[in-house]
């Protein structure tokens, strides 16, 4: 060491600190902490009374791979739509899975997203499986209509302007929805059952929709309703045979290519509601896959989310309340 040179330790970091600066800091963590929780989405119980028909021996709920089984408590993850393109509208949105597992992104996928650009609030919707078999899917989905059109003021949205779409098995539950809103097996003996569960449209893609045709998905409808169902509730559960006059609008899109879910069950739902002249609309293409059909790969198949922006467009839904028809 040189002469003359003295070494002094470093000060302590708490006098390097001055109280200015541990305000800053301490507020910057502060809205790190408020920004991160911000970033999660709501969690809102369908059956804060109590779940009807709980089962507290079955197996408990688990996430393997991304998707969801065993559940037992039923909710919706809310993602409201960008605020600066508002529009009122919601969408409870049903992923598939055979009514056996569910895939529920708590960070929102890419359908979420997009919705929520165009302005649409999505409610993604956590429901009942092959635990419970029917009708606990079909209850939870009427529920979260009914719960989401009477907190609507709550959510920012409008209480006309609730749709309902689903993907694959997803699909024949918010089919179920639209056709099936004020049926008895739906309804609980609640307080609730008197909000009415009618969604104001429904999506479905590549959907399933009988469940007693020869095309039917077998390993849904067995989920579902298990090996030997009741008489008649194959006929119940088929979409095609309950579209009425006065169901919402539709719209579907299939391909020709799906070896999951044969496209003759949207053939079949478009030709009902054709019959029924409930207006409606139907994109069948020839190439696809059943679980990721917006693969540019695919060509004109990836983009059914255009046709379906355009649809929303021209029925008003992506129009403010107060301009819309």
């Amino acid at each position: 060491m040189e002469k003359g040179l003295i070494c002094k330790p470093p000060p302590a970091l708490g006098s390097m600190l001055q109280p200015m600066n541990v305000r800053h800091i301490l507020a910057a963590l502060a809205l790190t902490t408020s920004l991160a929780l911000a970033a999660q989405p709501r969690v809102v119980q369908l059956w804060p009374e109590g779940v009807p028909g709980l089962k507290p021996n079955a197996a408990e709920e688990k996430i393997v791979e991304g998707r969801i089984t065993g559940i037992h408590q039923p909710s919706l993850l809310v993602f409201p739509g960008a605020q600066e393109k508002s529009t009122g509208t919601s969408i409870i949105l049903s992923s598939g899975g055979g009514y056996v597992r569910i895939a529920v992104n708590p960070n929102g996928d890419s359908t979420v997203k997009s919705l929520n650009e165009l302005g649409i609030t999505v409610f993604v919707l956590k429901y009942r499986l092959a635990d419970y078999g029917h009708p606990a899917p079909l209850q939870d989905i009427l529920r979260a209509v009914r719960t989401v059109r009477k907190q609507a003021g709550e959510f920012g949205i409008s209480p006309e302007r609730i749709g309902v779409m689903g993907t694959s098995a997803g699909g024949h539950l918010s089919g179920c929805a639209a056709t099936l809103w004020d049926h008895t097996d739906g309804k609980t003996g609640a307080a609730m059952d008197t909000v009415s569960a009618r969604p104001n449209f429904a999506i479905l893609i590549y959907p399933v929709v009988s469940l007693s045709a020869d095309f039917t998905h077998r390993g849904s409808r067995e989920a579902l309703l298990g090996k030997s169902p009741a008489p008649g509730l194959t006929e119940t559960l088929s979409l095609e045979k309950q579209v009425r006059k006065d169901s919402p609008p539709f719209f579907i899109a299939a391909t020709m290519a799906d070896t999951v879910v044969p496209v003759m069950n949207s053939l079949s739902l478009y030709q009902a509601l054709s019959k029924s002249g409930v207006p409606s609309e139907i994109h069948i293409y020839a190439q696809g896959d059943h679980s990721n059909s917006r693969d540019p790969k695919f060509g004109p198949t990836a983009t059914w989310p255009l046709r379906l922006e355009e649809w929303l467009r021209f029925n008003g839904w992506l129009e403010t309340p107060q301009t819309s028809r």
